[in-house]
């Protein structure tokens, strides 16, 4: 074995190349850092920007290991993750700035490798954690320029016009000025949409990333492909219908706080 219980397989039967997986990540940071800056997502975290974050993650961990895991549901069931999404969500429209995605992520690594699993295979379960649940979460905080999940977003910002096709009047629609003539979303409209996708990203680490790379690159094996693309199909459904309902509350959490 190699450092840390970590075997360093790269040449396992059906695994993803860690030059992919390296690239993947160093693009993704370096996109999510480009968007922030340069549309206000990159601020400087604030003292209670971080009680938000610690308080996520260890919340985070307490429900996945000590509630979620009492819960009996089908194997495509996961109430466990699906508490983790939920306040990984609400601590994103909490914060709403680029790196509270991975630090929240970082927090429930940390706190899980000291209750629950050890610290074998360290650092390689930080990088997974954070560089994708946590900057899934960073780059949507970017990519609204810390805006996610319409918070921050004033719902009566438009006003209403008639739009004319030619010499016939479609009707009124609400336009805002600050969206180039585009019709105007409510801030509950962009959640549920935001944290669908969010939801439907998420499907993705643990049967992808994790199976594909992590696990054999950590311990050996064969990858097995079948596999990987069933847990992906069955888990889309449920992690996007989460996603956009807790998309949806954390808008709501944001407005009472």
């Amino acid at each position: 074995m190699g450092f840390n219980q970590i075997g360093g397989y790269t040449n396992v039967p059906g695994e993803i190349p860690w030059e992919i997986v390296a690239v993947y990540f160093l693009a993704a940071s370096a996109i999510a850092i480009y968007l922030g800056r340069r549309g206000g997502g990159l601020r400087k975290f604030s003292t209670l920007d971080l009680v938000y974050i610690a308080v996520g993650g260890a919340l985070a961990m307490v429900w996945e290991f000590n509630v979620g895991s009492l819960i009996k549901t089908p194997s495509f069931i996961d109430i466990g993750f699906y508490g983790r999404l939920f306040i990984l969500l609400i601590v994103a429209a909490l914060v709403r700035k680029v790196g509270a995605g991975m630090l929240t992520m970082f927090v429930f690594n940390l706190l899980s490798d000291q209750f629950h699993y050890g610290y074998g295979g360290e650092p390689m379960y930080f990088i997974y954690e954070c560089l994708t649940y946590g900057l899934f979460i960073d780059l949507m905080i970017a990519f609204t320029g810390g805006k996610i999940f319409g918070v921050g977003i004033t719902e009566q910002v438009g006003q209403k016009v008639n739009r004319k096709v030619g010499p016939v009047t479609v009707g009124a629609q609400t336009i805002s000025p600050n969206m180039g003539g585009k019709p105007y979303l409510s801030p509950a409209t962009l959640a549920v949409i935001e944290g669908a996708i969010l939801g439907f990203l998420m499907a993705f680490p643990d049967p992808l990333f994790y199976g594909g790379f992590f696990n054999p690159f950590l311990y050996g094996g064969v990858v097995d492909w079948g596999r990987i693309m069933f847990n992906i199909a069955t888990f889309i459904p449920l992690d996007t219908f989460v996603g956009a309902l807790s998309g949806l509350v954390a808008l709501r959490v944001s407005r009472v706080i």
